[in-house]
């Protein structure tokens, strides 16, 4: 039985909703339009999805970053398929060396596992996916190159995040201009994330696990913190 959809609503809001076969839904419109790209280019949802993760650890880097983890479920048409790829814990975690903590630290490096969502953008890509991998980024590239400009939302976070990470200075080189975290509206560029993402396109996420990447994330994890 059909159920006719009621257009008279009974709240004030005048927002109406939206119908469409494909809906790429994010909290950042620049990443969604990537995932629509994508489908415009001729590639599934998979492929959409990934472009517009891709493009969201550019456009919202204090919420989103290449070391974050990664979880799906996609159905393929028949079968359910899930994925977690959180990442493992270092070698050198073991019981000894949290012994010095009362709790568990929220930063720094004994708070960060090994990042599982490059590895996953790579397998959903090979298993999944319809576009080249490189395409997928090339939203991402483009923004991290020539800029985008800052949403509120993102620059609320962004100036919290700025005194959470005021110890560490490679935040304040990558992510702050000035000393300051951009306002709403203004361009923010990263050169040295477009050419990280580049290496991961390229090499199908090997550089940020094996290569050079993985070697300068080693050698910096090893510097005292602070």
């Amino acid at each position: 039985m059909k159920v006719q959809f009621k257009w008279n609503f009974d709240y004030p809001s005048q927002r109406m909703p939206i119908l469409a076969n494909n809906i790429v839904s994010t909290s950042q419109p620049l990443a969604a339009q990537a995932g629509l790209r994508m489908l415009l280019k001729g590639g599934n949802a998979v492929d959409a999805a990934l472009a517009t993760a891709i493009t969201l650890t550019v456009v919202e880097p204090t919420m989103n970053g290449l070391g974050s983890d990664a979880f799906a479920i996609i159905y393929d048409g028949k079968k359910l398929w899930g994925l977690n790829s959180s990442g493992r814990s270092p070698a050198g975690w073991t019981l000894e060396h949290f012994l010095k903590y009362k709790t568990m630290p929220i930063t720094g490096w004994d708070s960060v596992t090994i990042p599982g969502a490059v590895s996953a953008w790579g397998e959903l890509s090979n298993r999944f996916g319809n576009l080249p991998f490189r395409e997928l980024f090339e939203p991402a590239i483009n923004y991290a190159k020539y800029g985008f400009l800052v949403t509120p939302i993102t620059a609320d976070v962004w100036k919290m995040s700025k005194s959470m990470y005021n110890k560490y200075p490679e935040f304040a080189h990558s992510f702050l201009i000035g000393k300051k975290a951009p306002k709403p509206g203004s361009l923010f560029k990263n050169p040295d994330q477009a050419r990280s993402l580049e290496k991961i396109s390229k090499t199908r996420g090997k550089a940020f696990y094996e290569g050079d990447l993985a070697e300068k994330i080693v050698e910096y994890a090893k510097k005292p913190e602070g």
